[in-house]
């Protein structure tokens, strides 16, 4: 017999039932992320958590069409080969040496997840990595023996990865964040942009130093590159009308505050100019749209406003404010947080962690009288501090699947990474994120 708990309805009790279900399913993978949330939609009307209409209130969230929109725009710029050029001219202007060749790696994965899906970045960028290192004399990367292959790999996996901290769309736990918060996508960008540059920077020193390349630089130096652009020739026409679509939907995304445009809608008026022009067409969008991703976001809404909406985050927060004290700190409260996310993340999908975290985050701030996103931020960025385990993200799997890296060498790398991502994040959100954009 089910003894109620104090303080909780029914529904309530219902909706925590399916929180845990949720978790040991997605932690597991049990079944496809999409399949369990799509359990997720039904089982509500069942259980008396929601009607099937409430339930499905998550697929009308706007987030969904900024991820579709996302998708779209990022399989032009691969399609188109802007990617592809946009490495070799990287490589071209800032030298060919191992150092600096890790550093494009870094900062080209970053850039680009900074506006697109990290996992679309990384592989975008894969085959044209795996082009720099034999141009530097590496034999074999894939019997696990070069330090510069590894150093590479990890760069722009952990690269993309900490490019994602840079704008709400960069990854999907920034997405759940901003879809509770409800922060501009400009000044989510005040804060997030530094964060992104300081773990690039801490990433590619970083990675230098555990990994010391063993070659000089680039068989034939700058001559390479130069043969290499010049196999591609003069910018085709498909190449420039995806370059121009691009800056003119990311202007639009810096100026939302003067346009009045949401970023919602400028991600699909950016994927409708890509079709409109032709750099894809529908077939490649439809067969390049993660289509599941959109189906497991929408259920962790879903699910996420049940928890909200019975009272349940509401009643498992002030269980987590109990532990601290009477009146716990702000600090230890965020740090704690940041931790549990950084743990579990490593071991679990960062996207299904922040659509639980998130919105237990969010009551927590509204119950202390704080800001909504002071929790909420950090915690969303904790989530992609997924650096230690190839089951962490599948940028690390498919790292350590070239066989480049192994998992021994990914903990030795990713440790010192999520320690300095935990106070970098701390250190931004103290001093340019509360200050300026969560008061």
């Amino acid at each position: 017999m089910l003894v109620p708990t104090p303080g909780l309805s029914f529904s309530g009790h219902a909706a925590i039932g399916l929180l845990v279900f949720a978790v040991i399913m997605w932690a597991t993978e049990a079944l496809h992320l999409a399949v369990t949330s799509l359990i997720i939609l039904f089982i509500q009307p069942i259980i008396q958590v929601a009607s099937f209409t409430d339930a499905v209130i998550g697929f009308a969230n706007p987030i969904i069409f900024l991820m579709i929109g996302g998708f779209i725009i990022a399989e032009a710029i691969r399609k188109s080969g802007l990617a592809q050029r946009f490495t070799y001219v990287l490589l071209n202007k800032l030298g060919t040496t191992p150092n600096k060749s890790l550093f494009v790696t870094v900062f080209s994965t970053g850039l680009l997840s900074a506006f697109i899906e990290n996992v679309v970045a990384f592989a975008m960028l894969l085959p044209i990595i795996k082009q720099i290192i034999p141009m530097m004399g590496v034999d074999n990367p894939e019997k696990g023996k070069s330090n510069f292959a590894k150093a590479m790999v990890l760069g722009a996996s952990y690269g993309s990865l900490a490019g994602g901290f840079g704008t709400e769309i960069g990854t999907a736990p920034n997405l759940m964040a901003a879809a509770y918060t409800h922060i501009p996508f400009v000044e989510w960008m005040i804060f997030g942009f530094p964060l992104s540059i300081i773990m690039m920077l801490v990433i590619w020193k970083g990675l230098g130093r555990m990994f010391p390349a063993e070659v000089k630089g680039i068989v034939g130096g700058k001559d390479t590159i130069t043969s290499k652009m010049e196999e591609l020739g003069v910018m085709a026409r498909k190449e420039k009308i995806a370059l121009v679509v691009l800056l003119f939907t990311i202007g639009l995304w810096v100026t939302t505050g003067l346009t009045g445009l949401d970023s919602y809608s400028i991600a699909l008026i950016g994927a409708v100019l890509m079709l409109a022009f032709k750099i894809i067409d529908w077939k490649d969008a439809q067969s390049n749209v993660d289509w599941g991703l959109i189906v497991f976001f929408g259920g962790a809404l879903s699910l996420g406003a049940a928890l909200l909406n019975t009272g349940a985050a509401n009643w498992l927060i002030q269980d987590i404010v109990s532990v601290f004290g009477s009146d716990p700190s702000t600090l230890l409260i965020m740090v704690v947080l940041m931790i549990i996310a950084v743990l579990i993340t490593q071991v679990m999908s960062n996207i299904a962690l922040s659509a639980i975290l998130v919105p237990l985050s969010v009551t927590l701030a509204a119950a202390q009288g704080q800001p909504i996103g002071i929790y909420a931020v950090p915690v969303a960025i904790a989530c992609s501090l997924s650096f230690m385990f190839p089951m962490a993200d599948p940028t690390v799997a498919m790292a350590y699947g070239t066989n480049y890296v192994n998992i021994k060498e990914i903990l030795k790398a990713g440790v010192p990474m999520v320690i300095i991502g935990i106070i970098a994040t701390l250190f931004v959100i103290l001093t340019i994120a509360i200050p300026l954009v969560l008061k």
